[in-house]
């Protein structure tokens, strides 16, 4: 078989060369990184976990009219998606205090927010992903204002789905982050959210106990990741609910 073109690397996925024009495959790694990859480590069968994950709620968006880049899964770390222009934004929607913004605001952890709060950040590691404005946007041009319009509309339409599959098996979407792409159609063009929806770009919270799911366990050391990512891939009915945590888990089809 021939070997296979490498498009692109980055810490959590790799991106080769599609079947199909206008198609790309996304292979998901077991690397586990924090803090603009300072922290690293590799945890077995976190990329079986994350690529079954964002196959399942890529699904559920498609299926309720929510366009995304994936197209189908291919083999337990691999999903193919469409080829799309990335805008150079990382979209993150947040419905209770955390993380940055908790620092930045001086906002007691686990505060809820009076609305979802959607924030852009530019993609650039070297910068450490800054947040930037709307106006930082359209004055360098990294997206249009129509653009914008249509990316929050998005993101609050995955919030909405989100929250809501999450509150049914009892995890809180505290927040999380997307990326959106563009698709060319001819003359046409249309947003579509890509890269991966996974625990790796989620924090999600034991509705209950308050248990964190996602990776702050590993962000700051509160057991094993490998555990949190089987935990809510349970509940969410991709892995048998008998099934006991391990390194390499037996997913359903």
């Amino acid at each position: 078989m021939a070997r296979r073109k490498k498009i692109y690397e980055g810490k959590a996925k790799i991106l080769y060369e599609g079947p199909e024009p206008g198609t790309l495959v996304q292979y998901f790694k077991d690397d586990a990184t924090a803090f603009n990859a300072e922290k690293h480590d590799v945890v077995d069968g976190k990329g079986v976990l994350n690529n079954r994950l964002s196959e399942y709620f890529m699904t559920g968006l498609n299926n309720i009219g929510v366009p995304t880049h994936f197209l189908r899964r291919i083999n337990m770390r691999e999903q193919l998606i469409k080829s799309v222009e990335i805008i150079p934004l990382e979209i993150v929607v947040r419905n209770v205090a955390a993380g940055s913004i908790s620092k930045r605001l001086g906002l007691d952890e686990g505060s809820p927010l009076p609305r979802p709060i959607v924030e852009f950040y530019f993609k650039d590691d070297g910068l450490g992903d800054p947040m930037v404005s709307e106006e930082h946007i359209l004055a360098f041009g990294w997206a249009s204002q129509q653009d914008l319009d249509d990316i929050v509309a998005l993101a609050l339409r995955v919030n909405d789905f989100m929250s809501g599959i999450m509150m049914g098996v009892g995890i809180r979407l505290v927040d999380f982050k997307i990326e959106v792409g563009r698709i060319w159609e001819g003359d046409f063009m249309r947003l579509v959210v890509a890269d991966e929806i996974s625990p790796d770009s989620c924090r999600l919270w034991d509705v209950s106990t308050g248990q964190k799911l996602d990776k702050d366990v590993f962000r700051r050391d509160l057991g094993n990741l490998a555990d949190a990512y089987t935990e809510v891939a349970r509940r969410l009915g991709v892995l048998p609910r008998n099934t006991a945590s391990v390194g390499k888990p037996t997913l359903i089809n």
